[in-house]
């Protein structure tokens, strides 16, 4: 916020945490499995050698911790440093959702793309946040470049019904992010 020139009034960061409380208590309530945190494009590597899942490495995992598998979803489908088109992501979203049904019927998708938008829209705020940071503070400028593509993000998790009210919150209080 203070990077685009905006302040919010105490009452309205209480309300932002609150609505953010409420918003994630499904995602804390979800069974835990191992989360990556960063887990991207670049940070995939094609092993063709391999066979199966195994063709797939992965790099950036020191930091995993448990939480809900929505989490690395969302990070995948809502690349922080790639464009991912919201027709790809969908299409995405809709192979995750069948793949999980098959192995598990009693798999409930729409709570599962109801934690997704949860926890994209998290991510997405909290990497707005962070390279803003890494461009003021650690004079990373490059960062910048990736602000307008997590800015659609956010945009487009806010537009599910489930975080309505959080999207009311940042239509009021937080400026678009400026178009170059």
């Amino acid at each position: 916020m203070p990077y685009v020139g905006a302040t919010v009034p105490d009452e309205a960061r209480a309300e932002f945490r609150a609505l953010w409380s409420e918003a994630l208590g499904p995602a804390l309530e979800a069974p835990p499995t191992w989360v990556l945190r960063d887990f991207h494009s670049p940070n995939l590597l094609w092993l063709p050698k391999h066979k199966g899942l195994a063709r797939l490495g992965i790099l950036d995992f020191q930091d995993a911790v448990l939480g809900p598998t929505a989490y690395d979803v969302a990070s995948l489908l809502q690349d922080a440093r790639v464009d991912v088109a919201e027709p790809a992501e969908l299409a995405l979203l809709g192979r995750y959702l069948h793949h999980r049904r098959a192995a598990d019927p009693d798999f409930d998708g729409p709570h599962f793309i109801s934690l997704y938008v949860t926890l994209a829209a998290q991510r997405a705020s909290k990497i707005l946040g962070i390279f803003a940071r890494l461009d003021r503070r650690d004079g990373k400028p490059q960062y910048l470049r990736h602000m307008p593509r997590i800015w659609a993000y956010l945009q487009r998790s806010l537009a599910h019904p489930a975080l309505g009210p959080l999207s009311d919150w940042y239509g009021k209080h937080v400026p678009a992010w400026p178009e170059d």
